[in-house]
């Protein structure tokens, strides 16, 4: 089997094979738990950002669930707590100003350690405020929870909460991403130069069974969701029900984008094409396949370099055309034994979180829980229209 899929490691359009038919979503189904956003835009003179925030708020005020807000770089708690308190939703938020390095109660991860300090380095902490939300709602005993990004917007509130309800037969429940689809900058490229790119399920929009998805984590890598949604051979069981809207932007805009996405996107599109026709992750595991799939991969990345530079010149296509050379230029620097490293890194990082799991309390109060991890003086919480007030002081 290795070997065959070793002579067909290209690239695919969709992986929609891979998903399950959404169950029916059972109508005595509980809730979400609560709606986890992490964010690091400024929302201090962004009216658009501050808009799309208060629309996650109001949602989970409709569904009468909490709001977590895990905040870095531009993002601030307080600016948060202000904006929902100054426009009056009734909605419990916590919001925490999250560490860049990992408090207490983290487990060690290998995989954002052989990362460190080389070209692969990501450049983002979203995988770091997501592990922290598992563990955080393990602490408590919550059951199901959303993840959904800053520049996420639910047009349906009901279609969360059919989400939830569909998680009686998933792991995980991911709502299809539209107004701009959630792709990779390669991917993107391919879209607009007219070929059929699909997306998937994202950690963008997503709820997510926490007793199913015990000892999934989000590594430090681009594609950090799609590892995320994968059991010890295949995909773990996920559907996909609802829709949301994304924010538009400009993929090519920044190159560091492409530069980033390298890797991690090499990674997930080299074992989603295994599972996609068939195969375990497993048959990823020799430096053979990753010499193919990575010879694929600059050749999609050239072909479409040169379909960019030879057809019908459009706005955006020098930018398009930077950002494509990035990727090949970053795609030179992987090697088939750092895929391979990786991949079994990540699987002992499997263990190793599935134990920091098994062995959480999961009966704390919340306040506890962020005391555990090192987050008591991080912390403001906004109690519906009640009150607004750090959760611990000096």
């Amino acid at each position: 089997m290795a070997r065959r899929l070793a002579r067909r490691a290209d690239q695919l359009l969709s992986h929609a094979g891979l998903l399950q038919a959404a169950a029916a979503p059972a109508r005595e189904a509980p809730g979400l738990d609560a709606i986890v956003v992490p964010t690091a835009r400024r929302i201090r003179g962004d009216a658009e950002q501050a808009a799309t925030l208060l629309g996650t708020a109001r949602l989970a005020e409709s569904l009468g669930t909490r709001l977590i807000a895990l905040a870095s770089r531009d993002a601030g708690r307080e600016d948060i707590s202000e904006l929902l308190a100054a426009h009056g939703v009734a909605v419990d938020l916590v919001a925490i100003d999250a560490p860049r390095v990992p408090g207490g109660g983290h487990p060690y991860l290998e995989t954002t350690e052989m990362l460190t300090g080389t070209d692969f380095e990501r450049d983002a902490d979203v995988s770091q405020k997501r592990n922290l939300a598992l563990l955080l709602a393990r602490s408590v005993g919550w059951r199901r929870i959303a993840f959904l990004d800053d520049d996420i917007t639910v047009p349906d509130p009901a279609d969360l909460r059919r989400a939830a309800g569909a998680l009686n037969g998933h792991a995980v429940v991911g709502l299809r991403v539209g107004g701009f689809e959630d792709n990779s900058v390669v991917c993107h490229a391919r879209r607009a130069l007219g070929d059929p790119q699909d997306t998937f399920v994202g950690g963008g929009a997503m709820v997510v069974s926490l007793a199913r998805a015990a000892e999934a984590f989000f590594p430090d890598v681009y594609n950090e969701d799609w590892f995320f949604l994968l059991g010890e051979a295949r995909l773990r069981g996920v559907a996909r029900f609802g829709a949301v809207r994304q924010r538009p932007f400009d993929p090519f805009e920044d190159t560091r984008r492409a530069l980033d996405q390298e890797f991690g996107d090499t990674l997930a599109e080299g074992v989603f094409a295994v599972l996609s026709r068939g195969g375990t992750i497993r048959d990823t595991l020799n430096e053979g396949y990753w010499m193919g799939f990575l010879a694929t991969r600059r050749r999609l990345i050239q072909q479409l370099l040169v379909r960019a530079t030879t057809t019908r010149h459009e706005p955006g296509r020098d930018r398009m055309i930077t950002a494509l050379q990035a990727a090949r230029a970053r795609s030179y620097l992987i090697e088939p034994r750092a895929c391979l490293r990786f991949l079994l890194a990540w699987r002992r990082d499997r263990l190793e979180w599935s134990d920091a799991v098994a062995a959480l309390p999961t009966t704390l109060r919340l306040e506890e829980a962020l005391h555990e991890f090192g987050l008591a003086h991080a912390t403001t919480v906004h109690l519906g229209r009640r009150a607004r007030r750090p959760l611990f002081r000096r």
